[in-house]
């Protein structure tokens, strides 16, 4: 009897075909379910029963759905963040959990220059003005003149500071990890608590996982000990910011403005008031978005499933 292989991670559909041959060598038997950005719980359990291997993407991995899946022994993650499986269920089922680490360094902390960038120089709204026939020079700064607090110093909040560091930034760094000493040397980071980060930064960018302590750990206070005027930068993941207070932040003009690629609920509501703030700029969860990144992660995630399921390509 063939292995069964679910494939639903977003980005790796479109390339499907070409990487067909590899699981047919294996005597696969590859199930493609259609994926509006994620399966949902229910959506799995439809499909998970008789099924052995998982590549995915941010899909619902909870512990119902993986009482039902009585034939899985791997899921490989299209990625790194795996906040959305439930990795402790899946220990205690012998079930192998995989992702790329380092996958999007690159990519994500450029889209995070490019956030800050754009609110420094106020390039999009000038742009904006002048497609509306109007010749209106809106005062900008420079990125030397910003303190840049960063949230979390794994490899994206690391790549960050050595880019931020180019422009001549004050950064601040903030883990719960020790920081690498040599990366404070190169970058003139200097480490600092939650709460010092908040106040003293005109740019906060969140690059720390979503884990149980940090889900909402931007919220109402936070946003209140924040420096007025200041700019939140979202490209981890949606729910460690509380939406809600970060709208009424936004409103209030406690903050000046929020660069967001993830949020609490993707893809994001139509009716969500984010999407009439002139003062925030949107993008649909795509900051990985890199050819090459991408390609590594496909043959990556690919491998792992084969490792598992002891097979050799």
């Amino acid at each position: 009897m063939k292995e069964k292989v679910l494939i639903s991670a977003p980005y790796l559909l479109p390339f499907i075909d070409r990487f067909m041959p590899i699981f047919e060598r294996h005597n696969f038997e590859v199930i493609v379910p259609e994926v509006n950005e994620r399966l949902e719980e229910e959506d799995l359990l439809e499909v998970i029963s008789d099924i052995d291997g998982v590549i995915c993407g941010d899909d619902r991995f909870t512990e119902k759905v993986l009482d039902a899946a009585k034939n899985l022994k791997v899921i490989s993650k299209w990625g790194t963040g795996i906040d959305s499986i439930n990795k402790e269920a899946c220990i205690e089922r012998g079930i192998a959990v995989c992702n790329t680490l380092n996958a999007f360094t690159v990519p994500v902390s450029d889209s995070i220059m490019s956030y800050m960038l754009s609110f420094a120089r106020k390039t999009p709204w000038m742009d904006k003005a002048m497609h509306g026939g109007n010749w209106e020079k809106i005062p900008g700064r420079a990125l030397s003149e910003c303190t840049l607090g960063i949230i979390g110093i794994g490899n994206i909040g690391s790549m960050l500071a050595k880019k931020a560091s180019a422009f001549d930034m004050e950064i601040l760094g903030n883990d719960i990890k020790n920081i690498d000493g040599k990366l404070i040397s190169h970058t003139g980071l200097k480490v600092s608590t939650f709460e010092e980060l908040l106040k003293k930064s005109d740019f906060v960018s969140v690059c720390c996982d979503l884990n149980q302590t940090s889900e909402h750990l931007l919220n109402g206070i936070a946003f209140s000990n924040m420096k007025k005027g200041a700019i939140l930068i979202n490209t981890a993941r949606g729910p460690i910011v509380d939406e809600s207070a970060l709208i009424e932040a936004l409103r209030s003009g406690k903050l000046a403005g929020a660069g967001l690629d993830v949020f609490e609920h993707e893809p994001l509501p139509l009716n969500s008031p984010l999407l009439s703030m002139d003062n925030v700029l949107m993008a649909p969860h795509n900051s990985n978005s890199s050819p090459k990144a991408w390609e590594k992660v496909h043959h990556n995630t690919i491998n792992n499933l084969l490792r598992v399921l002891g097979k050799i390509d």
